[in-house]
């Protein structure tokens, strides 16, 4: 582990240019962009104290292929890019210690589909915990994982974190 630690440290970005911001326009589109200082508050920090990290652009894809896109290019141009959901974590996963682009999945919110016979869902990582537990239970369904920022937490950076609050002992 603190081999592969310290091979990460040593892996050297490049720093955002306004080719590289022309580039990502062209990709997500102009609105999707923010390279606003007071964004990047928003964007730069999560529910960890006292950490803040500002990224350097925030781009807000709308599709699949746009998410292809940015990284691809920005794996090209070794621009490094932090992906964030809701933004309350705990551990500071989602800061983007490298600067680089902010890849927010904001707009990954829909719940594409709930399989009753299966007990399955098909959901995007931005779906928020508590809406989604709402849903099912309209469905007579129960989805027990809740953390305690269940309310304003993404189902993305629930399972990236392994976040299931008290329940996850239960179910």
């Amino acid at each position: 582990m603190d081999k592969l630690l310290s091979e990460m440290e040593q892996v050297s970005y490049n720093k955002l240019s306004s080719i590289t911001l022309s580039q990502l326009e062209t990709i997500v589109g102009k609105e999707f962009i923010s390279v606003d200082k007071e964004q990047f508050k928003k964007y730069g920090r999560d529910e960890t104290e006292d950490l803040v990290f500002f990224p350097e652009i925030v781009v807000k894809p709308q599709t699949v292929e746009q998410i292809s896109k940015v990284l691809k290019y920005c794996n090209e141009q070794k621009i490094p890019v932090t992906t964030r959901g809701a933004g309350t974590g705990l551990s500071g996963g989602a800061l983007p210690i490298k600067g680089g682009v902010l890849l927010s999945m904001e707009k990954f919110n829909k719940i594409l589909n709930i399989d009753t016979r299966n007990l399955q869902a098909t959901v995007e990582p931005g779906v928020i915990n508590y809406i989604f537990q709402e849903e099912v239970k309209k469905l007579g369904l129960f989805y027990p994982p809740d953390p305690a920022s269940w309310g304003s937490c993404s189902l993305g950076g629930n399972i990236a974190h392994s976040s299931g609050g008290p329940k996850a002992e239960k179910y």
